[in-house]
């Protein structure tokens, strides 16, 4: 069990999905005298719904990824995923060391066909109170157009799946919106996607327009993509302690703040990066999902929840089913 806290986190938050999703089963693999501490602390050690897997190796937030998929061969990380190919399990959630859980799912897992290398996608808050998915979030740092365009097949799919929403708009992240502006590989893209009659392709998006919840799916390459992510996570760190340091600066803005605290509550909530854990590493044969390695109790239950859905929809499948569709545009 990897992350910061380990089981300290992971046990109270699959307690929560046990009580949440009563037909879900879970394999929990780490130290296995470690895990059946938490799970007698928190009163559950006994549970028909658990089974616990002994690893023996620790892949650290440090390891190199091709030497965690070399010689770390029997830790929790390739045992949960070794799990998903034997369809011993739907689908893995980790807070591990990102950049291994990449290596090693690929690896194990394979890639559905017609597919290079796994990307990131996941959501973040938007105007509207609804969410928009980008991807790619550092998976792949430099794309080319067909890598782009197989990004906006996945991400199309998975809102279609995720949200229930038969027609996303689906958008390229560029310097401007007009059609000439951005680099030769952006406006290849842009005609490869726009020609897929199974996407609704709005074309170019600017910075600006990423919180706006008038797209569904924005596509770039992973440097961008990672810090759109990052700047987002810092600003919404930045605006919570501006508005906390208003409010404190003497008693009538602390009776001010008392007054304001419902409004400062929901604001909280509805920017809570909490909520959108759990990024998904599309493009893989089985669902994996990245949990944040910080993640408290209630983001891990978020990732949790998020493979449950994924799993519940098969999504890898209908990936495959597009991507098939989509072969001779891919290949042009």
């Amino acid at each position: 069990m990897g992350g910061d806290f380990g089981p300290s986190v992971t046990i109270p938050a699959v307690k929560k999905a046990l009580k949440a999703y009563p037909n879900v089963a879970f394999q929990l693999f780490g130290d296995e005298a470690t895990i059946n501490s938490y799970l007698k602390l928190h009163r559950f050690n006994k549970h028909d719904r658990i089974r616990v897997f002994a690893s023996s190796d620790d892949v650290t937030m440090d390891d190199n990824p091709i030497i965690a998929l070399k010689n770390k061969k029997n830790s929790s990380m390739r045992l949960a995923l070794e799990a998903v190919r034997d369809g011993q399990a739907h689908a893995c959630v980790s807070a591990g060391n990102t950049g291994a859980l990449m290596a090693i799912s690929r690896f194990v897992l394979k890639m559905l066909p017609g597919i290079d290398r796994p990307a990131i996608i996941s959501a973040i808050p938007t105007l509207i109170n609804e969410h928009v998915f980008l991807l790619d979030l550092g998976a792949n740092v430099s794309c080319d157009e067909r890598r782009l365009t197989q990004f906006a097949i996945m991400g199309n799919e998975l809102v279609k799946c995720l949200d229930d929403n038969p027609s996303p708009k689906v958008a390229l992240l560029n310097v401007g919106e007009e059609e000439n502006k951005g680099s030769e590989k952006l406006q290849r893209a842009a005609e490869m996607i726009n020609s897929l009659e199974s996407i609704d392709y709005a074309g170019f998006v600017e910075g600006n327009q990423i919180f706006s919840g008038e797209y569904q799916v924005i596509v770039t390459d992973g440097f961008t993509g990672n810090n759109v992510l990052k700047a987002s996570e810092g600003l919404t760190r930045y605006l919570s302690h501006k508005i906390k340091a208003a409010f404190e600066r003497n008693w009538w803005t602390r009776f001010t703040g008392l007054l304001a605290k419902p409004v400062i509550r929901t604001f909280k909530h509805e920017v809570n990066p909490e909520k959108y854990n759990g990024a998904c590493l599309v493009g893989l044969r089985g669902i994996v999902i990245k949990s944040h390695g910080a993640a408290n109790v209630f983001a891990t239950f978020c990732a949790i929840e998020e493979a449950i859905v994924q799993s519940k929809q098969k999504l890898p499948h209908k990936i495959r089913e597009k991507l098939e569709q989509a072969a001779a545009t891919l290949d042009h």
